[in-house]
């Protein structure tokens, strides 16, 4: 599978040059199956600029999997073009989350008088399917799904193709079990030697007291996980709107010490906009 990062900061889309590096965009992430299906992780502001290429390569059906219901990860999708093509399939998948189902979530983002345009009025074959309880499959891939530690909840995912699994964490609190949450060591478990362990690391050690029970973790706390869980390689996500891109590094230096530290091989880094990579 090759995935690739159109979005990767948290809570707000930002600008300015010292975000050049990471990017501002928030989540949206894009699986390319080695049968040739395109599966997106959650509408952040990323997915406008994936929608466009999506229109010029002429790709037809899309798969778009949501994980929570937040602003970040859903603001981009009236501004994702394929909905106002005729001749596209789009399939979404996700839990009911805060009591509402994929389509009403979506649908009220493009409700008067938040957007000019209607959820109505999008052209494209919409499909929702609302049952995360179960792996399921999108062609070869395989997705296993897991509650997340985050307020009003959430859904993680597995994805396993020919061998290789990319687990995607974000919006994930190890340091608070939110009501329907799990403990770090569950998490662990669930990302037991991936190949690549996508997680939320938004805080610093030192700012975490003041934010504990906002629903992110430290960049120490998914270190840890990741080391019990014996992943191959950590990228840090959901990168904080403030975080300029020296500081970013500054992270990344200080989880490699760690990783030096505690005898841990696997490679960690922060993922970055327009980041490919293939498993």
């Amino acid at each position: 599978m090759k995935i690739k990062f159109w979005g990767v900061r948290g809570s707000i889309p930002v600008s300015g040059k010292e975000y050049i590096k990471y990017g501002g965009a928030t989540t949206c992430v894009e699986i390319y199956t080695k049968n040739g299906e395109t599966v997106i992780i959650d509408a952040g502001s990323g997915i406008r600029k994936l929608g466009l290429d999506l229109i010029n390569k002429g790709v037809k059906k899309i798969n778009l999997i949501f994980t929570h219901s937040h602003w970040d990860h859903i603001l981009g999708f009236p501004f994702f073009k394929p909905i106002y093509f005729k001749n596209r399939e789009i399939n979404m998948f996700g839990c009911p989350f805060a009591q509402e189902s994929v389509k009403n979530m979506i649908s009220g983002i493009m409700a008067p008088p938040r957007f000019p345009v209607k959820f109505e009025d999008a052209k494209a074959k919409m499909t929702f399917f609302g049952d995360c309880e179960k792996k399921f499959n999108i062609g070869e891939l395989n997705i296993a799904p897991i509650v997340l530690s985050h307020p009003n909840q959430g859904i993680g995912y597995r994805f396993s193709e020919g061998g290789k699994s990319f687990v995607f964490l974000t919006d994930n609190e190890l340091g608070f079990q939110h009501p329907g949450g799990l403990l770090s060591d569950d998490y662990a478990k669930f990302s037991a030697s991936a190949d690549l362990l996508v997680h939320d690391a938004e805080y610093k050690d030192e700012e975490y007291n003041s934010v504990k029970s906002w629903g992110h973790s430290t960049y120490r706390q998914a270190f840890k996980m990741a080391a019990v869980a014996g992943v191959k390689s950590l990228g840090l996500f959901h990168h904080n709107q403030e975080r300029t891109d020296d500081e970013v590094d500054e992270i990344v230096s200080a989880c490699r010490v760690l990783a030096c530290q505690n005898g841990v091989k696997f490679e960690c880094f922060a993922v970055y906009e327009d980041q490919e990579i293939i498993l």
